[in-house]
């Protein structure tokens, strides 16, 4: 498994050239209240979730490799309408697609759930990295896939720095980090891409929940991703302890160069991107999305205010 790209999300060829840019997201004029239209919003949301989710307290089986203790407040949707959902704004699902997690309550961020069967990946340099050779090792990667961006007519990317650095437990075999990057030439905090990402180690891979927010919103979001990546745990015999040294795969690689290879390589095609810009939404779950209706209908403003409003995750997109 090469660790550079995830098996969960292919993107395109020829969408990447016609996403070369922001797709609009001018809403057009209200033709009803606002606290009616967000009260419609909000009930296509429940009636989506109640079709095709579980709600939390639950355990959610992952197929065979993992549980999610689902908490109050949370709902999770399964492999079978979460895949119909992406295929409806324009992504595609392949095996190692496990899933969605949505607020139980309408909100603006949604988690992605997949599997990456790298084989056991060694935690040993954990214990020695060094965060800012990581990130000038990034940036230097990045520089070098600008290349290739600039055949694709995708805008070329510069990192900025750690949203959060990257840290290791242990005992639980639980790695987050984040980074933030922007276009080349991209002015405003609003331009900015987060990754969020979380993952917990097992004997064959590992399961990454990866967060798309508002960038505005990400500092206090990121308990829940937390909350969540702390809920999830890997079944007996799947385990990172359960390691069998004579029988098991071990990746080439470990979480120095997961960590580069996810951030280097997805961030411009493959990366979970969430940066809004004013009246532009940059992309969006390891997609290059041709075709602004599909992202209206999957983002959307609250109010018709100010060209800086926070997206919604609207509902009106369920699978049929």
């Amino acid at each position: 498994m090469n660790p550079v790209r995830s098996p969960v999300l292919a993107v395109c060829a020829a969408a990447s050239l016609l996403w070369s840019g922001a797709v609009a997201l001018s809403a057009p004029a209200p033709t009803q209240p606002v606290a009616a239209s967000q009260t419609a919003r909000d009930e296509r949301y429940a009636a989506f979730l109640k079709k095709n989710a579980q709600l939390g307290p639950a355990k959610v089986a992952l197929r065979e490799e993992t549980v999610l203790d689902l908490p109050e407040g949370y709902a999770f949707v399964p492999e079978k309408p979460a895949a119909e959902f992406m295929n409806k704004i324009g992504n595609h699902t392949d095996a190692g697609f496990r899933g969605i997690v949505l607020p139980a309550q309408r909100s603006n961020w949604l988690m992605f759930i997949e599997y990456n069967a790298t084989g056991y990946i060694k935690d040993d340099d954990a214990k020695t990295w060094d965060t800012d050779k990581m990130l000038a090792d990034i940036r230097e990667s990045t520089e070098k896939d600008n290349d290739e961006r600039r055949i694709q007519g995708v805008a070329e990317l510069e990192i900025l720095g750690w949203v959060e650095k990257p840290h290791y437990d242990t005992a639980t075999h639980r790695l987050i980090w984040s980074i933030s990057a922007r276009d080349k030439g991209a002015k405003g905090a609003d331009a900015n891409i987060i990754n969020y990402r979380t993952l917990v180690l097992g004997r064959q891979g590992y399961v990454a929940m990866i967060m798309v927010t508002d960038l505005s919103t990400i500092e206090a979001q990121k308990p829940i991703a937390k909350l969540l990546l702390s809920r999830l745990s890997f079944n007996t015999g799947k385990r990172y302890s359960d390691f069998n040294a004579s029988t098991d795969h071990v990746a080439e690689y470990g979480l120095v160069a997961l960590i580069g290879g996810v951030v280097a390589h997805k961030l411009g095609f493959f990366a979970l991107m969430a940066a809004f810009a004013a009246k532009f939404i940059k992309g969006i779950v390891l997609a290059v999305i041709a075709g602004g209706a599909a992202v209206r209908r999957f983002f959307f403003r609250s109010k018709p205010a100010p060209a800086a409003a926070v997206p919604q995750i609207a509902a009106d997109v369920e699978p049929k």
